[in-house]
């Protein structure tokens, strides 16, 4: 049966709100007698407080409260979604740039900044770590004394090693004696921030016995469960209210500072708005930088025998999310590509930066960078051609890629070959024209599960309830589309409603690009519920003692179709019916619907995937010799997607996360001094891609096999543009140059230098030192 909205191009509800400005956000949020809170963040990358003076700011114009973890009895509350080791406010020392050591509550904004200036605090600062290297060092001083106990009892191999993962299978050891070729090289990914134009805010409020926060955040529930340890309440006094969100790329999707705003709120009984500035951000989240070394073997072919990787991962000094990307990540750490032999060893290493957490991509942008680098090098030390060399290690379908897990589930290679064909791989190429392409690959959140409740309403429109939040990427209008088709109703007459903890049920993220499939088919299923429960009176109300019935089965007689009921030559509406059935009285049908992921206990993750999420990128670009800079001739993204529900949305979710990865690829990076001090928290000192860095053709192409587990055939695709174009612009850059970058971002000062150095080695002159780049 053709589809009637699926694959249609639906314009994303809402859009138009968010474009003329009349979209309303947390900031714009006023609650009856609320309060403003203002932060006094460290100047100092790691210290001990010794004095904390707020006599004259408690005493300033407006002032309600200024809050020190010392004014706090029993002990600061403490919050994180993976460990509970994050203070509300630092207690005893600072241990990164921009950490909260007092807070300010007052009558305005105004007041709470005035007073914020009249508190005195006293340090002695102490020697920062912000690198991998540093941080590992034998000497180095200890991060944070709190995660100790793990080193201590030799569960990490550093003090500074928050957690350690190592797993694998076959035998490396062995293998590695047979292979042909081998090879091992170091790359290295930066620390990256968001960059959201809305900054992070939130309010909180005591209504009654129920604590109420508002605040645009990804993963409502998480924060709930989060709030209510922190605070020691139980989940039931605590509601979340997730806003619209103004740009979050993964960024918004934990707690940071609500648990703050909580406790406030719990403690002076009043509402309480606590909205940062937008140079705050940059102490409050950031992708985790990487250093990965990977040795790969292969057989006189090119076929991979085995891959050895060590790779590390830079969180802050707090857990955070940092433990769960970098388990996530590394578990797919080979890539999308056949390896019978692995030896996987991660590290999550602490430093005094900002508190690292998830970002578009959950770590593999990072692993993909150094895999498909690899890659690179290793079609020349094996003597085949770099496409030719990946096309032979890709899996086909069923076949094994992680043992243990779910099977390939998609034709990759015919991604492959489309990626190839539409950027023009083997074309002829100009003077420094260059291609490259590469393979991303992601897991979802293995055995994860969502719940949707639906209503059709005695007019024939449908309420929808979700856990799911809109953050830009079209949920409420695709998932709109996935009810309207199963129902065989009209999109315009169901509405969403989303991220309210109080009135939607439970989902347990908006990540991991899990959405269309996992919450998508908790909808259908929730659909289907209803579709029976109206054929069911339907054959009630027309035929309940049709002696055939037993034998005919009289509900598959009727048909659904444009919001009307199709029996024995009758028709009529939804509405029609109901009304005849139920009474003037009416009645809603309520449908339920679960969608549960597969769990394994024996599995490092718990769970297996639901779907693989695999892109195939590919660049052209030319480079100016004379000024290091790059021009994008043609990006080519093709997601294996199953199905896709909204091709307008997808190539746009493309052509966002393409953006992104522009960014972190030649222009982002956080950088700290030696004291630990973020050089470059402000959009003047902190380059991120514009409208001139665009390519001047994006192209977005999808296979569609209707081969996933998500309604009518999807997998989710969200996160994949983010993933691979780095790594292929790598490789079209050393197509295009002969240079071979291993570090981003590639900025064209790196790259202007690299090839000054070029020609002077051409000439046999010697680069000067301050011309040498790290990571050429």
């Amino acid at each position: 049966m053709k589809n009637e909205y699926i694959g249609r191009s639906l314009q994303r509800r809402g859009i138009l709100d968010k474009v003329t400005g009349r979209q309303r956000y947390v900031c714009d949020r006023k609650l009856p007698g609320m309060l403003w809170a203002k932060l006094l963040r460290s100047p100092h990358g790691s210290a001990e407080i010794l004095r904390i003076d707020a006599e004259e700011a408690k005493n300033s114009k407006g002032t309600e409260m200024v809050l020190t973890a010392d004014d706090i009895a029993g002990g600061v509350p403490r919050f994180g979604s993976v460990l509970r080791d994050q203070p509300i406010l630092a207690s005893g020392d600072v241990k990164y740039y921009g950490e909260p050591v007092a807070v300010v509550v007052a009558d305005s904004r105004e007041s709470a900044e005035a007073a914020l200036k009249k508190i005195r605090v006293e340090y002695r600062p102490r020697k920062a770590v912000t690198a991998i290297e540093e941080a590992l060092a034998p000497d180095a001083p200890v991060v944070n004394d709190f995660h100790r106990s793990g080193f201590e009892a030799g569960k990490t191999s550093h003090p500074n090693v928050l957690e350690e993962y190592e797993f694998g299978w076959g035998d490396v050891d062995s293998t590695k004696k047979r292979a042909d070729h081998v090879l091992k090289n170091r790359y290295s990914f930066p620390m990256v921030y968001h960059f959201t134009l809305e900054n992070f805010a939130c309010a909180a409020a005591l209504e009654g016995e129920l604590l109420t926060v508002w605040t645009p955040i990804q993963h409502p529930f998480i924060l709930r469960r989060v709030i209510a340890e922190s605070l020691g309440i139980p989940q039931s006094g605590v509601r979340v209210v997730a806003e619209e969100i103004g740009g979050g790329f993964g960024g918004k999707g934990y707690p940071k500072i609500e648990p703050l705003a909580a406790y406030l709120a719990m403690r002076l009984k009043r509402p309480i708005k606590l909205e940062t500035e937008f140079h705050e951000g940059f102490c409050m989240a950031r992708r985790l930088a990487n250093s990965t070394t990977i040795e790969t073997g292969f057989d006189k072919d090119g076929h991979i025998l085995f891959q050895d990787i060590e790779t590390s991962y830079l969180a802050g000094p707090y857990a955070a999310e940092g433990p769960r990307i970098a388990q996530k990540a590394s578990y797919v750490a080979c890539g999308a590509y056949r390896t019978k032999n692995a030896r996987v060893s991660c590290k999550v290493v602490k430093s005094n930066t900002t508190p690292a957490t998830a970002f578009r991509g959950f770590g593999m942008p990072q692993l993909i960078w150094a895999l498909e680098r690899q890659m690179e090098a290793a079609s020349r030390l094996v003597g085949v051609e770099r496409a030719e060399l990946r096309r032979r290690n890709i899996p086909l379908r069923g076949e094994t890629l992680v043992p243990g897990d779910t099977p390939v589930d998609g034709d990759w290679r015919e991604g492959f070959e489309k990626a190839l064909e539409l950027s023009g791989f083997y074309d002829a190429k100009g003077p420094m024209q260059g291609r490259g392409i590469a393979i991303g690959i992601k897991n979802p959140i293995p055995g994860s599960r969502s719940n949707a409740l639906v209503r059709l309403l005695a007019d024939g429109s449908m309420n929808v309830y979700v856990g799911t939040t809109e953050m830009g990427q079209g949920a409420r209008t695709v998932m709109a589309q996935i009810a309207a088709e199963v129902l065989k109703l009209s999109p315009d007459r169901i509405t969403i409603h989303m991220g309210d903890t109080l009135t939607v049920p439970f989902d347990q993220a908006t990540a991991g690009s899990r959405s269309t499939v996992s919450m998508g088919t908790a909808i259908r299923n929730a659909c289907e519920h209803v579709n029976s429960q109206l054929k069911e009176y339907v054959a009630d109300y027309f035929a309940p003692n049709d002696p055939r019935g037993d034998e005919m089965n009289l509900e598959n007689e009727i048909d659904l179709e444009n919001g009307k009921i199709r029996f024995r030559g009758l028709e009529m509406t939804y509405q029609e019916f109901l009304l005849k059935y139920f009474g003037p009285f009416q009645a809603d049908i309520t449908g339920l619907g679960v969608f549960s992921g597969r769990k394994d206990k024996n599995s490092l993750l718990g769970g297996t995937a639901d779907f693989w999420e695999v892109i195939c990128t590919a660049v052209d670009l030319t480079v100016d010799e004379s000024t290091g800079a790059i021009r994008f001739n043609k990006i080519v993204n093709v997601s294996d997607a199953g199905k896709i529900i909204n091709p307008l949305l997808a190539e746009s979710q493309e052509a966002g996360g393409s953006l992104i990865a522009l960014g972190h690829a030649l222009l982002e990076e956080m950088k700290y001094d030696a004291d630990g001090i973020l050089l470059n928290a402000d959009p003047l000192n902190y380059c991120i891609p514009t409208s001139k860095d665009v390519s001047l053709r994006t192209v977005s192409s999808f296979v569609e096999n209707e081969d996933g587990p998500g309604p009518f055939g999807s997998k989710g695709i969200g996160e994949s543009p983010v993933i691979a174009l780095a790594a292929a612009i790598g490789n079209a850059l050393e197509d295009a140059t002969g240079i071979s970058f291993t570090s981003l971002p590639v900025t064209k000062e790196k790259l202007f230098f690299a090839l000054k150095k070029r020609k002077q080695r051409a000439h046999h002159i010697e680069p000067r030192d301050h011309e040498l780049e790290n990571g050429v």
